[in-house]
């Protein structure tokens, strides 16, 4: 199966293609392959019988092999005196009905109207149309009028072409937008025969096959950048779009050949089905500094359920997986949701010929290495589909383990290599092995960071004291799947929790799927997290923890967690009000941006007394503990150990619980 690229990067096109013309000139020409290669393409279109006329043939064998295999009616143009003696003289006795003549294209007065039912272009627009000014743009648009002028209708315009943006957009704009149906094929053959033949990958060569007809009731618009199937469009901008893809994708593998990215960012692509607008794959391209001890370049496929983990799903973690895969270069696949893989050896196949598009030069006949964490491609089923009105589409999933094990996860498909929530599903089987029953572990922690947040809840409660018996009133905002809720729920029964969430949904979701249970000591209510701090201020409602583990849904700020206005003064002044003097602030923050988290830990130090933070190992959670009270280093620590103790001791008496807090690490990474 035929895969069609696009790159996840934007690539300014004008000054390339400017600089690519001028520094290639006419021999740019070699480029667009010759009848070997184009004509399974034209072959489709144009009929022995037909008519044709090949514009600007210059001393291109093009009509000469047609003519060979039975197209006896074609006649070639151009404008110098010189190639066409030439021709004429190297055909006359062996060719001797291929004509040969000295015209411009621009002004075929030689030939009368409708006298040609194909007409072939294969570079000569390219030759012309070089730039957009005035002068340029009259003489394109009269060579456009001759060419309709000189096809009968139902004939064919085929012009063969690199297709820069502004001819693509001109063809348009002069046939599609006038009653002649449009379609555009991307010519692999002829881009690989000129990789074989120089070495080095060529740009995308394209045929424009403009079909002339006198009225159409709708634009025909068509592409086919990959396979064999005509994909139909609703604009000539889905067409640009089509072109300019493939085209920016060309120009990233042609980089990737001819250079090492190791002191660069990872090169990110999106690989599609032609007939399918889902991406199927997405490829990582990483490259280190070259070592006589690794090899050059592998692929890496990330099995299904696991493209979330940190070492797949962030770029720290795929160059330490580019370190310990020993190879120069690593272009790492994750597999996509909605699509099937059948086998190990199916997607190999599949991905053979992209991967060695992205390949350093000198492997030209080098067999590329697939490499993984086992020999299958992983199993994921969807067991439960549905839409948010705030979050959009997620799924409910379940994934196998390596060992095994049966992960359950919430998925939102805005955002598809981030678990929102993970749980782990135990099954119980009968005497007969058949699946009787699923149920949810409650000590199961998917997310390192809950563990640190439980932690400050049992803080608070060993810091105030144990002798009163009243429970701890924990207020979480941010619901999820409910893992964190459950988990506090089940470790500290000396706790009160009020889960808060904006969207119905999650609820649904956590008590369904992930095993949440309302009940006296723990509530879900559904309101906004920050509306809901402002009532229970005014209602001289008081926490002993606030937890806020909250995501945010706008990518264009660096911080990930939580909303930036959940930080915003106001909002952590009422925090501060509603903990008191004897209450903790535990907030999750996930944040890329240096600058914005320098501003949010000055925001936090101008409103608590005391600020203790502790980032976790290999991830970009970072726990911050805030107070009203001084910090008091000896009893901050001697509590914290106790409450460490007492959560490890808790945890070791759960069957299922592999999680505990290495006390003596943690202590030594908490920064005042």
């Amino acid at each position: 199966m035929s895969l069609l690229p696009k790159t996840r990067q934007d690539f300014t096109q004008t000054e390339y293609w400017n600089s690519f013309f001028q520094k290639r000139g006419k021999a740019s020409f070699e480029w667009y392959g010759e009848y070997p290669e184009l004509c399974v393409h034209l072959h489709k279109y144009i009929k022995s019988k037909d008519a044709v006329l090949n514009v600007g043939c210059g001393n291109s064998k093009l009509s000469l092999d047609l003519y060979d295999v039975g197209y006896k009616n074609i006649t070639n143009i151009d404008t110098s005196q010189l190639v066409v003696k030439q021709m004429l003289a190297q055909n006359r006795t062996i060719r001797p009905d291929l004509k040969f003549l000295q015209i411009d294209a621009c002004n075929m007065k030689e030939f009368e109207d409708g006298t040609f039912s194909a007409i072939i272009d294969k570079a000569t627009l390219d030759a012309v149309y070089v730039d957009e000014t005035d002068a340029i743009n009259e003489y394109v648009q009269k060579y456009w009028s001759e060419i309709d002028r000189v096809l009968r209708v139902g004939g064919r315009y085929i012009a063969i072409s690199l297709l820069q943006q502004h001819i693509i957009e001109g063809l348009l704009k002069r046939f599609a937008l006038n009653n002649w149906m449009f379609r555009v094929v991307r010519c692999i053959e002829a881009e690989e025969k000129t990789a074989e033949e120089s070495g080095e990958k060529s740009l995308p060569v394209f045929m424009a096959i403009i079909t002339k007809f006198q009225k159409l009731p709708s634009m025909v618009l068509e592409v086919c950048m990959a396979g064999d199937k005509m994909i139909r469009v609703n604009s000539t901008e889905e067409v640009v779009e089509a072109v300019l893809s493939v085209q920016k994708a060309a120009l990233v593998c042609n980089g990737l050949t001819r250079s090492n990215i190791a002191d660069m960012n990872e090169v990110s692509i999106d690989l599609y089905e032609p007939s399918n607008s889902k991406v199927r794959y997405t490829i990582h391209i990483l490259d280190q500094k070259p070592s006589r001890e690794n090899g050059r370049y592998a692929a890496f496929i990330v099995p299904q359920g696991r493209e979330t983990e940190w070492l797949f799903s962030t770029e720290p973690g795929r160059r330490k997986l580019l370190q310990s895969a020993k190879h120069d270069r690593l272009a790492i696949v994750s597999m996509h949701r909605g699509h099937e893989y059948k086998s190990w050896d199916d997607v190999k196949d599949e991905l053979s010929g992209s991967i060695r598009n992205f390949a350093p030069s000198g492997l030209k006949n080098q067999q590329i290495p697939f490499l993984s964490l086992g020999s299958d491609v992983g199993v994921r089923e969807t067991i439960f589909q549905g839409k948010s009105e705030l979050s959009g589409d997620y799924i409910v999933e379940e994934i196998k383990g390596s060992d095994n094990k049966i992960f359950r996860r919430l998925i939102f498909l805005s955002n598809q290599f981030v678990i929102q929530s993970e749980a782990l599903v135990k099954v119980v089987k009968g005497k007969d092995k058949k699946i009787e029953n699923k149920t949810i572990e409650p000590t199961y922690l998917a997310c390192q960071h809950h563990l640190f947040m439980t932690l400050g809840v049992d803080f608070i409660k060993a810091l105030n004291g144990t002798k009163s018996k009243k429970n701890t009133s924990c207020a979480v905002i941010g619901l999820g799947g409910g893992g964190l809720c459950t988990f506090i729920h089940r470790i500290l029964k000396d706790t009160n929790i009020t889960a808060v969430d904006i969207d119905a949904s999650m609820l649904t979701v956590a008590t369904n799927f992930f095993g949440l249970v309302q009940d006296n000591r723990l509530k879900v209510v559904i309101d906004d997290g920050i509306r809901f701090l402002k009532k229970a201020l005014k209602n001289g409602q008081s926490f002993k923890a606030i937890l806020f583990d909250v995501d945010s849904k706008d990518p264009t700020v660096g911080m990930s967690c939580p909303p930036i206005q959940f930080l915003e003064k106001d909002v952590l002044d009422t925090v501060k009000a509603c903990i008191r003097d004897n209450g903790i602030f535990v907030l999750n923050l996930v944040c890329r941006d240096e600058k914005l988290r320098d501003k949010v830990l000055i925001d936090l130090r101008n409103t608590f007394k005391s600020v203790v933070s502790y980032k976790l190992d290999e991830d970009v959670n970072e726990i911050l503990y805030c107070q009203n009270a001084e910090y008091d280093a000896k009893k901050w620590n001697e509590t914290m150990q106790k409450s460490a103790k007492h959560i490890n001791d808790i945890l070791k008496n759960e069957q299922n619980s592999s999680e505990t807090i290495d006390i003596e690490e943690f202590l030594e990474q908490l920064k005042i």
